[in-house]
């Protein structure tokens, strides 16, 4: 079994995605995606890659274009494109395999457009702190005129929130709203867990629940860790979603 850190996949000449993974003989492949502005640095995918490399499983955790080492500028990518990646190098890594996906915050809204596309190969979905539709739903509706109006004047608005700058786009908000995935449900009979903390202070609890109500076949499960920020980085909140991943794991079929 080998154990990969931060490589590159080429999906052309000129774009690079950086990518964690472990490889191994075993027929059970996790993904892991990662939120807003994030990369694959942090607690969440380093955690499941080192749980991943021990339990002797495949893992692929990656960055979308204008993230960390990706290719491209942030302010070029929306939803659409970073499917679009996302679905490139699940398709040329996995080509035929069924895996689990792992989706925080953006991620998971992410995994839902992957999860329509490669229905027949996904075996389980876990969602950790899970905002699906967050930019029309959290913000643009949230927005008072004068941020609105800027940002359909300038094309862009810088929004500040706990000490980051997130540039939103005119065209990230547009398109958004081309990626709704609270309409429609997907018929599979998969283990679907969201976990969600009780002091989740950027996305609400009611945004987990959504995603479980167009699973009506799933095995669902709400876990909601109780003193639990958004993130969910800490150690012991990692646990037990790892404990729900090897649940799942256990199950695969």
């Amino acid at each position: 079994m080998s154990y990969k850190r931060f490589k590159y996949f080429n999906i052309s000449k000129t774009k690079k995605i950086r990518f964690l993974s472990t490889k191994s003989a075993s027929k059970i492949y996790v993904i892991f995606l990662h939120g807003f502005m994030s990369d694959i640095e942090g607690k969440k995918p380093i955690t499941f890659l080192k749980f991943s490399y021990k339990k002797k499983i495949n893992f692929l955790a990656f960055e979308y274009s204008g993230h960390g080492k990706s290719y491209g500028k942030f302010t070029n990518g929306n939803i659409s494109k970073w499917t679009k990646d996302a679905h490139c190098l699940i398709k040329a890594k996995f080509k035929e395999k069924n895996f689990i996906i792992i989706g925080s915050s953006m991620g998971s809204w992410i995994a839902l457009n992957l999860i329509k596309i490669f229905k027949k190969q996904v075996k389980g979905f876990i969602g950790i702190g899970s905002a699906p539709e967050f930019l029309e739903k959290l913000m643009w509706k949230k927005f008072n005129k004068k941020i609105k109006k800027k940002i359909l004047r300038n094309k862009i608005y810088n929004l500040e929130h706990d000490g980051y700058i997130y540039p939103l786009t005119k065209q990230l908000i547009f398109d958004g709203r081309k990626n709704k995935v609270l309409n429609k449900k997907i018929y599979l009979k998969i283990p679907v867990s969201m976990f969600h903390g009780s002091k989740d202070e950027v996305v609400p609890i009611n945004f987990s629940k959504k995603i479980l109500k167009i699973f009506p076949k799933a095995y669902k499960k709400l876990c909601i860790i109780k003193g639990g920020e958004h993130s969910l980085s800490k150690k012991h909140n990692l646990k037990k979603i790892c404990n729900e991943l090897n649940q799942m794991i256990v199950n695969f079929s």
